[in-house]
């Protein structure tokens, strides 16, 4: 286990993706979508790096550790959940769109396989 959540790399990921997402919202999104789905999917980006963080700092309880994963997992569930519907709409290039999701779904599985390696007992 990491010394630190900055050692962490799912925090990293994590950290790394809500940067991107942050820069594209402002850069590449049509004008409309800045403030109605690009604040949105900000919001919900960065919900996972401070709810891994917060849990990280709270791992000494296993119960709050475990609901700060599974609030960060809910929160990327809900990007990946943006990022479609701005594919969808046309609003967000195919690329660009699958850059993103394949980076949320890798996330997605390193918090899904950490919470159930605390909940077995295997992590801390």
């Amino acid at each position: 286990m990491a010394a630190s959540y900055e050692d962490s790399e799912v925090y990293k990921m994590a950290k790394q993706l809500a940067a991107e997402i942050h820069r594209m919202t402002l850069g590449e999104l049509p004008k409309f979508e800045m403030y109605e789905e690009g604040s949105q999917i900000r919001r919900s980006s960065k919900s996972i790096v401070a709810n891994f963080a917060e849990g990280y700092g709270r791992r000494t309880y296993r119960a709050e550790y475990l609901k700060f994963l599974t609030y960060a997992l809910a929160s990327c569930d809900e990007t990946k959940a943006h990022l479609e519907l701005l594919h969808e709409t046309g609003s967000l290039k195919p690329d660009r769109f699958r850059y993103f999701y394949n980076g949320y779904r890798a996330l997605g599985g390193k918090l899904y396989n950490l919470r159930q390696a605390v909940i077995e007992g295997r992590a801390r």
